[in-house]
């Protein structure tokens, strides 16, 4: 051997700054629950979204898949992550009418119960709603005391993000709330979202501009598609611009504990019977898609999209449970086996374990949870 002690701290030294960085950007994936879903309720329209399990069951007439598990889901938790919404869903009012119906949604909130997972989706931070943006959010984190996740839409740049880590730095003092308590999920609608003027790749950069305080990427369907120039006829969650974007977002988010979601159909589960079963069977396809891709939670917009969002996610992790199971008894034991899996996937096949018992699809995932919790 030709290295000497003094070779090994020489080099531990010069990569002390990278390995610093490596640590704080890029900590692996961030244990606990993920929803499978969001859903987007108009802030003016909240008063009835404790009935969406009911609206829900009500319309599985004629449901075509195994179903006993997916009503007892809707009667028992039909929302797992609710965002009360001031932007696009919500539209332009008053300055009264809006502050208005600020304090009337937390009033409702706060009769309760209200789902595992919540947040306000406020207006984006360009010029023109911007000062009504911070209005709504001062004013709902005074009505409803509570810790919510915040949602930024139409986000084109790092400065909008800096702007929000600032302002909730802001918001937390006053408040007298613990420092990082405000954190918040970034929707990617632009295309400069994805692809910066001089070629970089924005998304990345936005996450790094959060300072740990972003939690969540989401793709918007319909605004990006239509800001890319795809006709209104095709936009859609498979176009081939939003698997463009959506494997950039991937990529950039991998392995930084920012989770991702998919966006939605507005092609909805309404009308005759022939139309809700064509749109059931879009909106079952669309999600099983998003799983196989890596895209464990997507935004529903209907009561009646909640059936096939929880038949298509509870047959994507039982398709699957018995063979992952057995390779990852074969990886633990190292059992000659077919397939050749290295640490990486040992760690995917228990993440998708955990998945499968986290969103209720799985009751027994071949190996102690926190086994699971260990190996992913």
């Amino acid at each position: 051997m030709r290295l000497s002690d003094g070779d090994y701290t020489e080099l531990d030294a010069r990569l002390a700054d990278h390995d610093a960085f490596l640590k704080s950007r890029y900590p692996g994936e961030r244990p606990g629950r993920q929803p499978v879903h969001t859903v987007y309720i108009p802030a003016d329209r909240l008063d009835n979204f404790r009935d969406w399990g009911s609206i829900a069951l009500a319309a599985m007439t004629d449901f075509p898949w195994e179903a006993d598990d997916i009503r007892a889901k809707l009667a028992a938790e039909p929302i797992e992550d609710l965002r009360v919404d001031f932007e696009d869903g919500y539209g332009v009012r008053s300055d009264d009418e809006e502050d208005e119906v600020v304090r009337r949604a937390a009033k409702i909130l706060r009769a309760g119960p209200v789902p595992p997972f919540l947040g306000i989706r406020i207006k984006s931070l360009e010029a023109a709603t911007r000062h009504r943006a911070l209005r709504t959010l001062d004013l709902f984190l005074d009505s409803y005391q509570d810790t919510v996740e915040i949602t930024l839409p139409k986000v084109s740049g790092t400065d909008q993000v800096a702007a929000m880590v600032t302002l909730a730095e802001k918001l937390e003092k006053a408040y007298g709330l613990p420092a990082g308590t405000l954190t918040f999920e970034i929707q990617i609608e632009l295309p400069s979202a994805i692809l910066a003027a001089d070629g970089t790749a924005t998304v990345a950069r936005l996450i790094t501009a959060a300072a740990g305080r972003c939690t969540g990427l989401h793709y918007g369907t319909y605004d990006y598609s239509a800001a890319a120039g795809v006709a209104a006829a095709y936009q859609s969650m498979e176009h081939p611009a939003a698997d463009y974007a959506k494997a950039v977002i991937q990529a950039a988010a991998a392995q930084t504990g920012v989770r991702l979601s998919d966006g939605s159909t507005n092609i909805l589960p309404v009308g005759s019977e022939q139309d809700v079963q064509a749109a059931w069977a879009l909106h079952y396809r669309l999600v099983r898609r998003s799983l196989e891709r890596g895209f464990y939670q997507g935004w529903d917009l209907h009561p009646a999209q909640l059936p096939t969002r929880y038949a298509a996610t509870y047959a994507f992790f039982r398709d699957g449970r018995d063979a992952a199971v057995d390779r990852l008894h074969r990886y633990l034991s190292r059992q000659d086996s077919g397939i050749a899996d290295e640490p990486a996937t040992a760690r995917a096949l228990a993440g998708y374990l955990l998945r499968g018992l986290d969103c209720g699809a799985l009751t027994d995932a071949g190996f102690p949870r926190a086994d699971l919790q260990k190996l992913a």
